[in-house]
């Protein structure tokens, strides 16, 4: 079985060939990595737009494989929130025919982080950055921010899976979401 996954980053890909490989009946499985484009704003600021990103990703590496999958991370406006957002991961899994969502948790990032991304239009690895919570400006391509704010309990990869196995659901459950 072969899974192309619309990403570079090392941490999706583990996050997908763990994913599938909890389950027999993805056994042989094989993981390729295909730059595919998101079609969206390099840091996603609604819902609607981190599902068409995640969705874009899959449908652009979809090709010679069972399944194309796109993990999206985006922010969204939530009420009630101290900053006014929320972070989610979307999955997207393509048969060729139609997707199959999934999400990850939501987390709030400090308010301060959120401001920056608007203010100066940055994503979270450079506000984070300039926001002093982390050296490393390819955050999002090791721990995440989630990492760092939540002291190793939940990683960027364990967030990303969590997204691909619900996303799994569709697929592992088919004859109820037809």
């Amino acid at each position: 079985m072969r899974i192309n996954v619309g990403s570079k980053n090392v941490i999706k890909l583990e996050a997908v060939r763990e994913a599938f490989g909890e389950y027999k009946e993805f056994d042989g499985l094989e993981v390729v990595s295909i730059e595919a484009d998101s079609g969206v704003s390099n840091q996603p600021k609604t819902l609607d737009e981190t599902i068409k990103g995640a969705m874009n990703r899959a449908k652009n590496a979809f090709g010679d494989c069972d399944y194309s999958v796109g993990l999206e991370s985006g922010i969204f406006s939530v009420p009630n929130t101290k900053s006014g957002y929320m972070d989610v991961c979307m999955c997207a899994i393509y048969d060729g025919k139609e997707y199959h969502l999934g999400a990850s948790p939501m987390f709030e990032y400090p308010k301060k982080l959120i401001d920056l991304i608007f203010k100066n239009n940055y994503e979270v690895d450079d506000a984070a950055k300039e926001m002093g919570i982390t050296d490393n400006p390819r955050v999002g391509r090791a721990e995440g921010v989630i990492g760092i704010l939540t002291r190793g309990v939940i990683n960027r990869k364990m967030y990303s899976k969590m997204a691909v196995i619900t996303a799994l659901l569709h697929l592992r459950n088919s004859e109820h979401y037809k």
